[in-house]
């Protein structure tokens, strides 16, 4: 197994984890904390990063299949999601923080797809 795909997995596995504390604590809580958002913005960045060291293990860009736009659409949630969480925060808005962790599964259950899918990809080559 080489180096690259190793950090990539590492990477995509990190992001999993960051998101998944991110958003079941935020849900377990039922309010938005500092924390949340930062872990968000964790489980962003480790995701376009995994996402952009497997393209380069591809040797090509993006590809228009189901894994590619199901990935850009979740890395694209993701980014939305930090930045509206961090807004929330920023605004203190209180109404807002209890009911963010709704949006929050949402994008968690998005991002699932491109990665069961990207396991499933790398298992049958």
């Amino acid at each position: 197994m080489s180096t690259l795909l190793i950090a990539a997995i590492s990477c995509m596995v990190l992001a999993l984890t960051f998101y998944t504390i991110g958003v079941f604590a935020e849900r377990k809580t039922g309010l938005l904390l500092n924390w949340h958002a930062l872990v968000f913005w964790c489980g962003f960045v480790f995701d376009t990063a995994g996402t952009t060291i497997m393209s380069k293990i591809s040797g090509h860009g993006f590809t228009f299949n189901l894994h590619s736009v199901t990935g850009l659409v979740a890395l694209l949630l993701m980014a939305f999601h930090a930045i509206w969480a961090t807004i929330i925060l920023i605004k203190k808005d209180d109404k807002a923080k209890q009911t963010f962790h709704r949006f929050s599964l949402f994008v968690w259950i998005a991002w699932l797809v491109p990665f069961v899918l990207g396991i499933f990809i790398g298992m049958n080559q």
